[in-house]
């Protein structure tokens, strides 16, 4: 495969992405993604400022819809965007809405001005949208004028036009569809939107949130509406044989993250209630999901396990020398929501995930502990009936670990700081059909991995030196050897092995298994095929399930760089390298085995090793199972005769490859 010859770096190789191109070639730095989630989140940029407007009491209803061509419409009844001649700024306000980013009303929040409580403060959202679409329509009636506007691929066809509107509607219309060319998928589904509005349904008490999906010829609709927002959330969460009745409460603060910052204000809402069938736990800020919770979840725990831990230490309901209520323990039996609204919000980023605010979680922790300590005293007979509950939950999770503790040691436990793997480079995702393990031979390989791999889905175990021959070996050696235990551990999946030496070794369960691909990386060399070896016999020896169902592969490595000009090709094997010289002939090419792993450039260890795309991956098939079993026991078994008749046999066949120099 060619390869482009590396080019000088110097001045003039510096640029910068302008216009549209700073979305549509960057994506995932906006949205997060440049697959379905980025698209996804597109859709949300929208819709929140649609959710502004009616939390700010313009309009009562927001309709989304779904097209079947995979475009999408956002209509709002508020105010309707500002898209005309802006004198500040000396320009029109759709140009500073549509095309820049970093434009909005949303700055002046800390003063009183617009959108105190607001879901986008960034000025990307609207902006980024048009740009990553292939048309975009915006239809706005404000001001007794109705304005149109067209996009596409991020530029505007024929400016703004502007009509008299004589109708009292007000508000702003939206239709795009997400390009292709942008992102790798489009097809947003269903269950995104049902999801997305019924969450913000819930965290905007009383407004309608509309969703119309074409199908054919018509429009299937569902509205979503929750008129006490969450409290009515939490008893629909709940059902009707909960522990405890939601509660409502609610305040506002005033406070600053740091001494040398302004004070801004948060108002705090939760609902909450105690229940033996379901576990809830969500958390909202300024209308958006924070899926990974972030300074409200830090909140919650604190306040909760501090609350319930004084009650039971007050009413004596701790036995002697029993040890204190966990997160755990109290989460297992909690319905909670929580959704804040703060004047100033620092997102972990434009994905708004998470918040890391310290006075949201310093005043909600507060708040918490004093509502907490309050409720218990009125509420006695609740206080009783949650303390039993969250006892049960403690006492039964104290027993099954200490039975499995009695039992077994883990493998398949998390890798974390009490287990750590020593040099073990795990990657992001936590989706098991996703992940792939690259096992890899010694430290200089592992860098070279390391910098061409991607991080979302693909981890590094390095093997340290030689790994002991699982063949020959008995179990109490095996077990002994940190290589081998460590490499257990990373897969997780514990060990097909009856013996006494197995003891602490977890059985094997491939559902614990963390990987989608387990993939051997070796140099094309000796020493690397043999290494290659000797983790496939260790595999096939301890889980050889993993090899049954597929799950085994190795890499292949080229074994010859080829060049001619300014391109590279890669051979595999002597028959490729044959075919590419005859292409070749009569051409001033150049010839080289190929570098060892720890010896390859980042974009070329990605290109020939890690890629999905472009690598080589042998899959050790089942079916070889029987027959690898045979030919590791001769090779590396205690059959000595047998290996010195098979080297008699068969070795003059490799006597070319032999280094005997």
């Amino acid at each position: 495969m060619p390869k482009s010859s590396a080019k000088s770096y110097g001045n003039d190789s510096i640029s910068s992405l302008k216009g549209a191109d700073r979305v549509r070639k960057r994506p995932g730095v906006i949205f997060g993604s440049d697959g379905l989630e980025g698209c996804e989140h597109a859709v949300f940029e929208i819709l929140s400022n649609a959710i502004d407007e009616a939390r700010e009491g313009h309009g009562d209803l927001i309709t989304v819809t779904r097209y079947a061509d995979q475009s999408i419409e956002v209509e709002d009844f508020g105010r309707g965007c500002p898209v005309d001649w802006n004198e500040k700024e000396g320009k029109f306000n759709w140009e500073l809405v549509f095309c820049e980013l970093y434009a909005g009303g949303k700055y002046n929040n800390l003063e009183g001005d617009n959108y105190e409580y607001s879901l986008g403060l960034n000025g990307l959202g609207t902006c980024a949208t048009q740009y990553a679409s292939e048309f975009f329509d915006a239809v706005i009636h404000r001001d007794g004028q109705e304005y149109t506007l067209h996009f596409e691929k991020g530029e505007n066809i024929g400016g703004i036009q502007k009509a008299p509107y004589t109708g009292k509607k007000t508000g702003s219309k939206f239709r795009w569809k997400p390009d292709l060319e942008v992102f790798t998928d489009i097809n947003i589904p269903v269950d995104y939107f049902l999801d997305v509005l019924k969450r913000q349904a819930v965290v905007n008490a009383g407004v309608t949130f509309r969703f119309r999906n074409q199908v054919g010829g018509r429009f299937e609709t569902t509205d979503f509406k929750y008129e006490h927002g969450i409290e009515d959330y939490v008893r629909e969460l709940a059902g009707e044989d909960s522990l405890t009745q939601p509660v409502f409460w609610q305040t506002e603060r005033k406070g600053r993250d740091r001494a040398d910052k302004p004070d801004y204000k948060v108002k705090l809402s939760v609902s909450f209630c105690f229940s033996n069938r379901v576990q809830v736990i969500e958390h909202y800020h300024n209308s958006s999901w924070l899926e990974h919770g972030g300074s409200p979840e830090k909140a919650v725990r604190s306040a909760f396990v501090s609350a319930i831990d004084g009650y039971l230490k007050a009413q004596g309901k701790y036995q002697k020398s029993e040890s204190k209520l966990t997160w755990n323990d109290v989460q297992d039996c909690l319905v909670f929501v929580s959704n804040n609204f703060s004047t100033q919000t620092s997102y972990e980023n434009q994905t708004k995930k998470a918040i890391n605010n310290k006075f949201v979680q310093e005043a909600m922790t507060e708040f918490l502990k004093s509502q907490l300590e309050v409720y218990f005293i009125e509420n006695p007979f609740d206080a009783q009936k949650i303390a039993e509950q969250v006892l049960i939950n403690k006492r039964s999770r104290e027993s099954a670990e200490k039975a499995r503790l009695n039992i077994k040691k883990k493998l398949s436990g998390n890798v974390d700081i009490s287990n750590r793997v020593q040099k073990f480079v795990d990657c992001r995702t936590k989706d098991t059909e996703r992940r792939e393990l690259y096992i890899v031979e010694g430290d200089s390989a592992m860098g070279a991995v390391k910098l061409s791999r991607d991080a979302e889905f693909q981890g590094i175990m390095p093997v340290r030196g030689k790994i002991l021959n699982c063949l020959k070996a008995d179990y109490a050696k095996i077990f002994k050897s940190e290589i081998i235990t460590d490499l257990l551990k990373v897969l997780g999946c514990g060990v097909e092995v009856k013996d006494k030496h197995a003891k602490d070794m977890a059985e094997f369960d491939l559902m614990n298994l963390r990987w989608n691909k387990i993939v051997i990386c070796t140099d094309a060399d000796v020493d690397g095929y043999q290494i290659r070896t000797l983790i496939l016999t260790m595999l096939y020896r301890l889980t050889p399930t993993l090899i049954q169902r597929g799950y085994v592969y190795i890499a292949e490595s080229p074994l010859y760089e080829i060049g001619y000009k300014d391109k590279t090709w890669f051979a595999y094997n002597e028959t490729e390298k044959a075919n590419i010289l005859k292409e070749l002939e009569g051409k001033k090419y150049t010839i080289q085995r190929s570098k060892g792993l720890g010896e390859n450039e980042p974009d070329m260890m990605w290109l020939t090793t890690m890629s999905p795309a472009t690598r080589r991956l042998i899959k050790v098939m089942p079916e070889d199972v029987e027959r690898t079993a045979a030919v590791f026991d001769l090779l590396l078994g205690d059959n000595l005769q047998g290996r010195k008749d098979h080297i008699a046999e068969n070795g003059y066949k490799y006597l070319e490859l032999a280094d005997i120099s």
